[in-house]
């Protein structure tokens, strides 16, 4: 009616969980915003899904991680729990290919998470835009229980 909401774009969970602040995570890099602004999920479930519809850009070859570009250009790194590198794949398996065009949804990569855990790594989830120079603003949804593919994280405009 009056435009307010024109130019809005939203990014839903890629897995259940409570969301924190990139800023709580002890992770340097995300806490301190060097690949992004964003919002983190201290997850409970074993399925990460696209937050966006877009296409896959990277898969890790570890499957810990990986980046898209959403359907306005805004560059996502999805990074799965903290340290995970260093268990070269264990636990993680790929659903989908590098390249692929997918919908928000769409589920790209299952874990197992008492695998992880059993390991003694956090299954805190980062959800990184990496190219902030393109917004205009972004508005996390901290503090919240999230449940996978419904609940919005974080809402951003472009310039």
């Amino acid at each position: 009616m009056f435009g307010i909401f024109r130019g809005t774009s939203q990014l839903i969970s890629p897995i259940s969980g409570n969301t924190i602040s990139l800023r709580s995570v002890p992770d340097m890099i995300f806490s301190q915003g060097i690949v992004g602004q964003g919002i983190a999920i201290d997850s409970t479930g074993d399925i990460i899904i696209a937050p966006a519809d877009g296409e896959i850009k990277v898969i890790f070859e570890t499957n810990h991680a990986f980046a898209m570009i959403d359907k306005n250009g805004v560059e996502l790194l999805i990074h799965i729990g903290l340290d995970t590198i260093e268990l070269n794949g264990d636990g993680f398996e790929r659903l989908v290919d590098e390249g692929q065009c997918v919908k928000a949804g769409d589920p790209i990569i299952k874990i197992d998470r008492e695998k992880i855990l059993k390991s003694g790594y956090s299954l805190i989830v980062p959800v990184v835009i990496t190219n902030t120079d393109i917004l205009g603003e972004i508005n996390c949804n901290e503090h919240i229980c999230t449940v996978c593919g419904r609940d919005v994280i974080l809402s951003y405009r472009l310039r």
